[in-house]
């Protein structure tokens, strides 16, 4: 053996979860269009497995009217209870692997269990040649969206511009990011391309009087003033104001625009509220839409002093075993690899189906509780929302802290003062001078209520803020009002004064 190497033994623990609880918290995390992604892939992999059709679906949901007993997990690696993740335990406490008759009547009673989920005999029907016409061309007529680049290269082949300096406006338009503004300079262009400087600021000038007005700017300033060349303003109060004092606009020193430019306050407010309607990113306009649209998991609709929580089972495939490998296991002459095969996709078909069923049960009873302790949210709005915690949760729906976590991630529920994340009600809380906890959401709106009604001519201070919470009970830090602020897009006092 080399010297200084040597052979040693360590034993170590290690935390290694089984692939269905892996499967189980997958579905748990994930909100109901990603849920049906992954359901739908398992279709895919698991022969046995089928969707019920729509019309044999129950008229009652099944995840909302049969109570099922949620995850319960001390810890968030420990298999639930009702889940025996080991095969070989499952198989060594159930009948001889070659009994099929044993094996049916086992699949008898898990259809008495979960009601009519592969009584049915009917194969889902496929979808007609005209459904599947219908569909192509849906695909078809979508169109994609143009970028910046792609739409400042078309104007290049549009323009008066040689096709000799080509390349050098393709090389610029390849600098210019999402935002529509130059990242480049003219003289490190100049260095790694080896052309003259003269030769890349004369193209610029032709991208800069390209559309999008503004684009190809090599600053805010730049960006501002092209905008007002654009439209004939070079000879105005606001091309003066960006031209001269843009540092002072930045930070909203009115009375020193107003010395500076001879002017009144009057006007020089007048002409900040111009510059304000310019646009400082050019390309946002090409932007990808990256507007959200969320699929609520829980509806909470008040009948009469009551609340009913429901959930989101539209969009979540109803399975069933297919009644066909229930028949082929049913038959003895089949080889021992194929039963073998049968039997391991039927018992994750099993378990895809209840994992689904405690998945839907968790959230409801997590929402159930929420809307308990929320009562006056429901009710009054934001004003009333509660310090909660996942612990204080997780101790009455009877699951881990991590297992509430996972259950509101990225889901939302719809409630009568509007549609809101489930994480939203998960807040800390801040202690009154009556002993009673408020959340910090709810002091939050109230902070942003303050600054709302104020008199922009003499803006409240952060300090203000802190005495007049103070007579409402609520004592809170100075930094604390001033983070909140921040968090509400709210400026400091001396930028929101108008003169």
């Amino acid at each position: 053996m080399p010297q200084g190497l040597q052979l040693s033994q360590r034993l170590t623990q290690s935390l290694v979860l089984a692939p269905q609880l892996q499967q189980s918290l997958a579905l748990l995390q994930a909100p109901t269009l990603e849920l049906k992604a992954l359901v739908e892939q398992e279709l895919q992999q698991n022969p046995v497995l089928e969707e019920t059709p729509a019309s044999e679906v129950d008229s009652q949901d099944k995840y909302n009217s049969e109570p099922e007993k949620p995850i319960q997990s001390a810890d968030p690696a420990e298999p639930p209870a009702d889940m025996n993740l080991d095969p070989a335990a499952e198989k060594s406490a159930s009948e001889p692997a070659d009994d099929f008759q044993a094996e049916f009547d086992r699949l008898v009673q898990l259809d008495q269990e979960w009601r009519d989920h592969f009584a049915q005999t009917n194969l889902p029907a496929r979808a007609s040649a005209e459904d599947e016409e219908k569909r192509q061309f849906m695909f078809d007529s979508l169109v994609a969206s143009t970028s910046l680049q792609e739409t400042l290269l078309e104007q290049v082949r549009e323009s008066t511009l040689s096709p000799a300096l080509w390349p050098v406006a393709e090389m610029l338009i390849g600098n210019i990011d999402e935002y529509g503004y130059l990242k480049a300079t003219v003289d490190e262009l100049a260095f790694s391309t080896s052309l003259p400087a003269d030769s890349i600021l004369s193209v610029l000038k032709v991208i800069q009087s390209f559309d999008p007005s503004g684009v190809g700017a090599r600053d805010l300033r730049e960006c501002l003033l092209l905008q007002l060349e654009r439209s004939g303003q070079q000879n105005t109060l606001e091309y003066r104001i960006v031209n001269e004092f843009m540092d002072a606009l930045g930070k909203r020193r009115i009375p020193e625009i107003a010395r500076g430019t001879d002017c009144s306050l009057e006007d020089v407010q007048a002409a900040l509220a111009r510059i304000a309607r310019l646009e400082p990113r050019p390309g946002r306009a090409f932007l990808p839409d990256n507007d959200q649209y969320v699929l609520p998991e829980v509806f909470v609709q008040k009948t009469g002093d009551d609340f009913v929580i429901t959930t989101n089972n539209e969009h979540i495939p109803h399975l069933r075993i297919s009644n066909t490998y229930k028949d082929l296991m049913a038959r003895g002459e089949n080889s021992g690899e194929v039963r073998n095969y049968i039997r391991e996709k039927i018992r994750a078909g099993k378990f895809l189906i209840k994992s689904l069923h405690q998945r839907q049960q968790t959230i409801l009873n997590i929402a159930r509780e929420i809307v308990h302790r929320q009562r006056d949210f429901m009710l009054k709005g934001v004003a009333f929302l509660k310090p909660l915690t996942m612990v204080q949760v997780a101790g009455v729906v009877g699951v881990h802290e991590t297992t509430v976590s996972r259950a509101v991630s990225g889901k939302y529920i719809q409630t009568p003062q509007g549609i809101f994340e489930m994480k939203y009600f998960f807040t800390a809380g801040i202690q009154t001078a009556s002993g009673d906890g408020m959340s910090n959401t709810s002091v939050k709106d109230m902070i942003a209520d303050i600054f709302s009604g104020e008199n922009t001519g003499k803006p409240r201070s952060d300090q203000e803020v802190v005495r007049m919470l103070k007579e409402k009970g609520i004592v809170i830090a100075r930094r604390t009002v001033a983070k909140y602020r921040t968090e509400l897009n709210i400026l400091p006092s001396n930028l929101r004064k108008v003169y």
